[in-house]
């Protein structure tokens, strides 16, 4: 560029980093590794930005290893008590957000399948107590609000998740029962209690009416400041108790989480076991709105998920087909220690 005007340049500079943005991330790592020049080319944040903007959208999964700091996403590029001068001295510092690292860490886990060693121990030291058939504990609006039950689609599924009735007998609990088992890819079988929030009779008003129910799974308190706290009731405290792990339906149509990270911090709660076990958050869109659904990485920040100490995973789930499902399950199944083949 030596021989060109100031002018040029930045034509140029403008044509590579609209040429650059037709370009896969992993096509830019490796434009990156060919020299100096295109090392800080492709580095550039507003660029990463861009793909980070562009791309969250049509993720399908995200998980506590994985989810970006989207707060990053509006955080200035420059520091603004920078003066121009500066600037201009400082072409080689190190930008405020490094967006290529967020963008990156997804892909390495999400594409690559990598297992950081907390997920490797952890797996390892509960596939020490795990039980031979784990038991989850499933709840949400999900499951409550959408046109199609994703619980009947489930049920009647033996295609996608067969019903098992090979494990061995469960402890009823009352006021929840036993659960149900599934088998999955003819590997190993599970455990569902499903936790309602209410009767079907008063879940089926609301649903129509488009009404919140009151939720009889929690006791609600209000101090003096207008605080709300939630608590599980006696026997949904007993479920938590004995369950590996949970299950979130989340309604995918709603672009609102009102009461719902408060219970299910309340839920997850270290009173009731160890934070060590994994939280799936199925996000289910209705029947006509996979055009409209929230992004499984809003989902998981509408849900204020990276306040939980417990290993969780946001998984897009088309409940018509149950697309998707199977590769919550077999996250959650591995992180309780089961050891799965691939198939």
């Amino acid at each position: 560029f030596s021989c060109l005007t100031k002018e040029r340049v930045i034509v140029f500079v403008i044509f590579y980093f609209l040429v650059m943005t037709f370009l896969s991330p992993a096509d830019l790592c490796l434009l990156g590794a060919t020299c100096h020049y295109w090392r800080r080319m492709v580095r550039d944040p507003l660029l990463w930005r861009f793909f980070l903007l562009r791309d969250l959208p049509f993720w399908n999964s995200i998980d506590h290893l994985s989810m970006p700091q989207l707060e990053l996403l509006h955080a200035p590029l420059i520091d603004e008590k920078q003066s121009l001068d500066d600037r201009e001295e400082g072409g080689d510092t190190e930008p405020k957000v490094d967006y290529m690292a967020e963008w990156v860490t997804f892909w390495y886990i999400n594409e690559n399948k990598l297992k950081s060693p907390y997920k490797v121990v952890t797996s390892f030291l509960q596939s020490l107590v795990v039980s031979a058939e784990p038991r989850y504990a499933m709840f949400g609006p999900g499951m409550e609000q959408l046109d199609m039950s994703f619980v009947m689609r489930l049920m009647h599924s033996p295609d996608v998740l067969p019903v098992s009735g090979s494990g061995p007998p469960r402890r009823q609990i009352d006021g929840i029962g036993s659960g149900i088992s599934y088998m999955f890819n003819n590997q190993h079988s599970f455990n569902i209690l499903t936790l309602y929030s209410t009767n079907r009779a008063e879940r089926e008003r609301a649903r129509t009416q488009h009404q919140n129910v009151d939720n009889k799974l929690f006791t609600v308190e209000v101090d003096n400041s207008g605080v709300t706290t939630y608590s599980p009731t006696p026997h949904v405290q007993r479920v938590c108790q004995v369950v590996d792990g949970f299950i979130y339906v989340a309604n995918a149509e709603r672009d609102h989480a009102e009461n719902e990270p408060a219970q299910i911090q309340a839920l997850l709660s270290s009173s009731w076991g160890s934070t060590s076990r994994p939280m799936l958050v199925l996000s289910c869109p209705g029947v006509n709105a996979t055009t409209n659904r929230v992004p499984c990485v809003y989902m998981a920040k509408r849900l204020e998920l990276t306040t939980l100490d417990n290993p969780w995973m946001v998984q897009d789930v088309v409940v018509e087909s149950l697309s998707g499902l199977l590769d919550g399950i077999s996250w959650l199944l591995r992180c309780s220690g089961v050891k799965l083949h691939n198939r």
